[in-house]
């Protein structure tokens, strides 16, 4: 019995720790023409089907990278570097698509300035804490994001 209330006290623990986190990193709010400030709106962390890329990419990326990709989203002007416009993995990567830079900047930040800071979350840390340490969902939601991008590719 105590083992199973150790679990869900870390499972709750554990949730509260990843709302905060994304909250703080991804929902800022746009800084309006003229303004010196940033405002930060906390929101708890929504949980998405975790084979949808293109619900993933709005919760978790579309606030930065904007919704067609762009890096126009309406926190991108918060940032010190702008967001990746990811429109253009492709053509930037000789015609091909980057499909393990994604992976990897997706999971642990990569050299991404803005990934893995304060601004910008390392997903794969969040999506195994969300979906479980043991299981294949982390790389499901993996594999749905990165095809949902490589479709946003400018042809």
């Amino acid at each position: 019995m105590r083992s199973k209330r150790a679990h869900s006290i870390s499972k709750i623990q554990l949730a509260i720790i990843c709302s905060v986190i994304v909250v703080a990193a991804v929902l800022l709010v746009a800084i309006p023409a003229g303004a010196q400030t940033t405002t930060v709106k906390l929101v708890p962390i929504t949980y998405t089907n975790p084979a949808a890329g293109d619900q993933m990419y709005a919760k978790y990326c579309a606030s930065c990278h904007g919704i067609t990709g762009q890096g126009n989203g309406p926190a991108a002007p918060a940032f010190k570097h702008a967001p990746a416009n990811l429109t253009k993995l492709t053509q930037s990567h000789g015609g091909k698509y980057p499909r393990m830079l994604v992976y990897e900047s997706v999971l642990e930040g990569g050299n991404v300035p803005g990934h893995g800071n304060a601004q910008m979350p390392v997903w794969g840390h969040l999506f195994v804490r969300m979906d479980g340490f043991h299981s294949q969902i982390p790389q499901m939601r993996l594999k749905a994001l990165a095809d949902y991008i490589e479709n946003l590719q400018a042809k």
